[in-house]
């Protein structure tokens, strides 16, 4: 077996890769190892697998919970996911499909989920494709949001990333009464909604894209693991939250608009919009520059922690402006 990717593989590894094995046709085997770059709360490996006879490999995906937090969360993740990707079989949203999960991590030196392995990558440059990616995510949105999902199969219902009293100011922000406005925009329930499917963690980093200018196409929807049952808004909302902290809040306030253009379900406005985008954004304080690591790995090196600060300041400026 060759491995391309560094550390310390030992027998963990080999338990792993007979479990993985265990779920191949007869006489296949992993070939080449490899990380791929992107994520963050999960290790992602491809594995390439070799076929007997001189028929052509193919790839998988392995998704493992290294991280101790995500590890003791695994169980209910992996679970959820394993579960969405069945349901997504057939649907025409392009997602992977499900080949083995070993949920508590009781055969694999961690909790882990294989996949087959889609074409494409992760696009997050500032480069002439950008207002069509942002397009085309809109669209890919509006579409998930679409899927009839029958009560049996719903997803769980929805659960807000952060509240009122969990918000952490940044310790050396210059703006702080904008914060406490957006923390106030906040303070009380959860407007009523009408409910649909939705990604809940859906962004540029995890969507697909192949091809360039009239040949870019979304190729894959990816990392399923918060998958819930809520409002529509909330995903436009996250999604808007990454593209202020990639592009600038001008690209995040227009993609409700690219959504709803593109077919997507009718969004809240007012008070209740600005409650589920500011939700939303208020999420990444203190520190948005976690969420951007896999952007350095993928080239944007240009997103600073103090970059991303000021455009997460500014955007929650504009969303106020905007909305009151």
């Amino acid at each position: 077996m060759s491995v391309t990717e560094g550390g310390d593989w030992g027998q963990g590894w080999d338990a792993t890769r007979r479990w993985v094995e265990g779920h191949l046709a007869p006489g296949e085997r992993i070939g080449a190892v490899s990380a791929l770059k992107g994520g963050w709360t999960s290790r992602m490996r491809r594995l390439d697998v070799e076929r007997p006879g001189g028929a052509d490999p193919y790839a998988l995906v392995l998704r493992s919970f290294v991280k101790p937090f995500y590890r003791r969360h695994a169980p209910a993740l992996l679970a959820r996911e394993a579960g969405v990707l069945r349901l997504l079989e057939g649907s025409g949203i392009p997602a992977a499909r499900l080949v083995a999960v070993d949920a508590q991590g009781a055969v694999c030196e961690h909790p882990s989920l294989v996949m087959t392995h889609l074409p494409g990558t992760v696009r997050v440059a500032q480069d002439r494709d950008r207002a069509a990616r942002t397009d085309l995510l809109a669209a890919q949105l509006a579409a998930v949001h679409a899927l009839p999902v029958t009560e049996r199969d719903r997803p769980r219902t929805w659960q807000p990333w952060t509240a009122p009293e969990r918000v952490t100011v940044p310790p050396d922000t210059a703006r702080p009464a904008l914060w406490a406005r957006a923390i106030e925009a906040i303070r009380h329930p959860a407007p009523t909604h009408r409910p649909c499917f939705l990604h809940r963690d859906f962004h540029p980093g995890n969507v697909l894209f192949t091809g360039h200018g009239p040949d870019l196409k979304v190729s894959a929807v990816i990392d399923w693991v918060e998958t819930s049952w809520g409002p529509a808004d909330l995903d436009v909302a996250h999604c808007s939250t990454a593209l202020a902290l990639l592009h600038g809040p001008e690209t995040a306030l227009a993609f409700p608009d690219r959504y709803t253009a593109a077919g997507g379900r009718t969004l809240a406005t007012g008070p209740t919009h600005l409650y589920w985008r500011l939700l939303d954004a208020l999420a990444f304080a203190p520190d948005a520059r976690k969420v951007a690591e896999p952007w350095h790995d993928l080239g944007r090196t240009d997103l600073t922690p103090t970059l991303l600060t000021t455009r997460l300041e500014n955007y929650l400026q504009a969303l106020l402006d905007h909305h009151t």
